[in-house]
């Protein structure tokens, strides 16, 4: 597969992605795609990047060594890139850096963001802090009982945190909020979305500010191995930390890119957040993707463990590159999860995000299938912190 340019300039990934908004954004997202246009091969916009990236949320992250789990799973090697590591403890703060450096070149004192695990919520509202603005953050009542941490974290950096009651109070309803607000505030508010979906320029600008992790891995894996790994594993919901380690490696076809999404309670049941799998095409936030919807297109009810992968949608990249075979999706339910969640702490100790165990259970599922010097380098996204009650619920301890 050659390195492709996309999106195009309306915004597609062949059939997918594009712009379906309210008329009143559209002159919104036009100063926008204008500007980054600029800004993303401006000289003074990279190095502050960069400056930030390594000084504030101490890039690069590191690549390390499952050894004992490779072991003890005994076959193929794991490697984690190290996203659990940055400041905020996820990959989310890589997209609120570049999104609020852009903010502030265009004049916007006020930051609204959408957040399910709450991860991108507090990545947004550290950012603002660090640059001095207004931030509102949207989410669900259902990820707010699951996550108050970070709802803690995200009032104590001084944002508002604005629940949601409508649908299912998740993900998809605190994005709808957002775009609400958005709409009425647009000439003083930038909008800060968290993942790769919605309308462009937002899926390749949150790609491109994720890509630093692919390209990081491009220089780390030949230092530590002698060569780039065989398989890259990360879990899917929007799917941008998919996309910010799967980009860089789209040219090199020997490569195999596996996206996990959430099976939940088993794809059969219902009960689950896999769109790329059990999903068709169509619109919702902005942009064409593949979607959980019922044949009159009324959008599902979703479900997973992990809040961050509780969304009936995914990015349009992510569908358009399977459809091409270029990455395969697959999906892991909750017990395997929580199963990796648990051994990745006994065995490595390393607390992973729920979303990030995901990932883990399917290279400790396909690990033992291949012969040791087979390497699986999974995007460890997040850091446990935050799951501390959901797996404290679902193993019935008590905090």
């Amino acid at each position: 597969m050659q390195m492709y340019d996309l999106p195009d300039a309306r915004g597609h990934f062949g059939p997918y992605g594009g712009v379906f908004v309210a008329e009143t954004l559209i002159r919104a997202l036009d100063e926008l795609r204008e500007q980054y246009a600029r800004f993303r091969s401006d000289p003074d916009f990279i190095a502050e990047f960069d400056d930030e990236l390594e000084h504030y949320v101490g890039r690069p992250s590191p690549i390390y060594h499952a050894r004992r789990w490779s072991g003890i799973l005994g076959g193929a090697q794991l490697y984690f890139k190290r996203e659990d590591l940055n400041h905020t403890g996820a990959h989310k703060i890589n997209n609120c850096i570049g999104q609020a450096l852009l903010a502030k070149r265009l004049g916007k004192p006020r930051i609204i963001a959408e957040t399910g695990a709450g991860q991108h919520g507090v990545a947004a509202a550290t950012v603002a802090a660090r640059f001095g603005m207004q931030c509102v953050v949207y989410m669900g009542s259902e990820d707010i009982k699951r996550q108050a941490q970070n709802v803690f974290r995200m009032k104590l950096l001084g944002a508002e945190v604005v629940p949601v009651e409508s649908g299912s109070r998740t993900l998809k309803d605190a994005l709808n909020e957002a775009m609400r607000d958005w709409v009425t505030n647009v000439e003083n508010t930038f909008y800060i979305i968290g993942t790769v979906a919605g309308p462009h320029p937002y899926p390749m600008m949150v790609r491109d500010f994720q890509s630093v992790i692919g390209k990081e891995c491009l220089w780390q894996m030949p230092k530590m191995i002698g060569r780039q790994p065989d398989v890259i594993i990360a879990c899917v919901g929007g799917g941008s930390n998919a996309m910010g380690i799967f980009y860089p490696y789209l040219a090199h076809e020997d490569i195999r890119l596996v996206g996990v999404e959430a099976a939940g309670e088993g794809i059969a049941t219902g009960r689950h957040s896999a769109s790329l799998g059990a999903g068709r095409p169509g619109v919702l936030h902005g942009n064409r993707t593949y979607l959980l919807q019922n044949e009159d297109g009324q959008i599902l009810e979703t479900h997973s463990v992990s809040a961050g992968l509780d969304y009936p949608g995914v990015g349009p990249e992510h569908a358009w590159l399977k459809d091409l075979g270029r990455a395969e999706y697959v999906s892991i339910t909750d017990e395997l999860a929580l199963k990796a969640f648990g051994e990745c702490c006994r065995i490595e100790g390393i607390i992973p995000a729920l979303e990030s165990a995901h990932a883990l259970a399917y290279a400790a599922q396909i690990a033992p299938t291949l012969p040791r010097e087979k390497v699986l380098l999974v995007n460890l996204s997040g850091r446990g912190d935050k799951d501390m009650n959901t797996v404290a619920e679902r193993t019935g301890m008590k905090l």
